[in-house]
């Protein structure tokens, strides 16, 4: 349930971050909205003027990074919550070290990716087999983060327990309140 209950605080936050926060980028010579961004989760954090190391990828996605968890771990991040806690001077070096990484994918990578599982060729892929790839390959997510992403995109099976992957690629690059 607590699990759930941050997720839905998770999915809330980026949605007023996407609503509110006028612009996601590092301007040069400033941080202002990095740390607009960061004072946000700090507020959620018990405003000490530190953010829990754990939630550095989440505070990076919403200024419209999108790194693995890995990636921001290998950076500075943490796996665990209560880790360690970071100031804002203290995520910015990772912030920047993450803009320099290789970007994540464009649509064509994405669709190539799912044309692997696209057996007939037709556009499709079986709801089943997303689900396993999302949750046991890679960055593994959760069942409730599957669903929850599945009812986000108002991804419509077929008859056969199929999926058009290109509406759902497209649905899921454009981000949620967008």
């Amino acid at each position: 349930m607590e699990r759930l209950r941050l997720l839905i605080c998770k999915a809330l936050l980026v949605k007023l971050l996407a609503n509110w926060v006028p612009s996601y980028s590092l301007k040069v010579g400033g941080g202002v909205d990095v740390k607009e961004v960061f004072d946000l989760f700090d507020f959620w954090d018990g405003r000490d003027g530190m953010v829990d190391g754990a939630k550095v990828g989440d505070l990076l996605r919403c200024t419209g990074l999108n790194p693995a968890q890995a990636l921001v771990n290998s950076h500075g991040g943490c796996a665990k919550f209560g880790e360690k806690q970071y100031k804002f001077e203290e995520i910015l070096p990772i912030y920047q070290a993450v803009t320099k990484e290789p970007d994540t994918g464009t649509f064509a990578d994405f669709m190539e990716a799912f044309k692997t599982f696209d057996r007939e060729g037709q556009g499709f892929i079986s709801a089943a087999e997303m689900r396993h790839v999302l949750t046991f390959l890679g960055e593994r997510l959760t069942d409730s983060e599957v669903d929850a992403i599945l009812k986000y995109t108002d991804t419509e099976e077929d008859l056969e327990g199929n999926f058009k992957y290109e509406e759902f690629i497209k649905k899921v690059m454009k981000g949620p309140g967008k």
